[in-house]
């Protein structure tokens, strides 16, 4: 009825506006589906076991990722292993035993901002604050980034974790609680 209403001139801009959209979307994703599809065919091929299973050397010529996997398995696991009961604790106060609700709604605010931050904001505080403070206070060399790196993406994933955790003991049913 709504669309009965529009003049013919208002229609056709209707027409062609929900034409180039489609037109952008099928591009877009006819884009997205060749470039995957390009870098599978161009990478498939090259991955060995050598290259999973080495870490790479400028003298002999290897190349290898492993100590880069390696890597990326202890930031998650140690991630996971602080900010897992810091985010359900957190929760669980919130939900169960906080009374001031001022404060709940401050701590439910700052989360959502956080969760707002682009993450290669993130990135850039753990490398260009932490690293250097890190390394200066504890007096570590190596493994500072690390240490960063786990704080960093602690920090991304913890309001992630507490919302979660709020709306799954939200749907809790009352009679189940006691």
């Amino acid at each position: 009825m709504l669309n009965q209403s529009l003049s013919k001139k208002r229609r056709r801009f209707e027409m062609l506006m929900k034409l180039l959209m489609l037109l952008s979307v099928g591009l877009t994703a006819a884009l997205t589906l060749f470039l995957l599809i390009y870098v599978l065919i161009q990478g498939i091929p090259n991955i060995t076991w050598e290259l999973l299973s080495t870490k790479p050397s400028y003298l002999t010529e290897n190349i290898g990722i492993l100590p880069d996997i390696l890597n990326t398995v202890y930031i998650i696991i140690a991630t996971l292993m602080f900010v897992l009961p810091l985010g359900v604790g957190a929760a669980i106060y919130l939900t169960e035993y906080a009374a001031n609700k001022k404060l709940v709604a401050v701590i439910e605010y700052a989360a959502e901002t956080l969760s707002g931050i682009p993450s290669i904001i993130y990135g850039l505080v753990g490398m260009l604050i932490l690293v250097p403070t890190i390394k200066k206070i504890f007096d570590v060399p190596d493994g500072a980034s690390l240490f960063a790196a786990i704080i960093v993406l602690a920090v991304m994933i913890l309001p992630s974790i507490i919302k979660v955790s709020i709306t799954s003991l939200d749907a809790v049913p009352k009679e189940y609680e006691d």
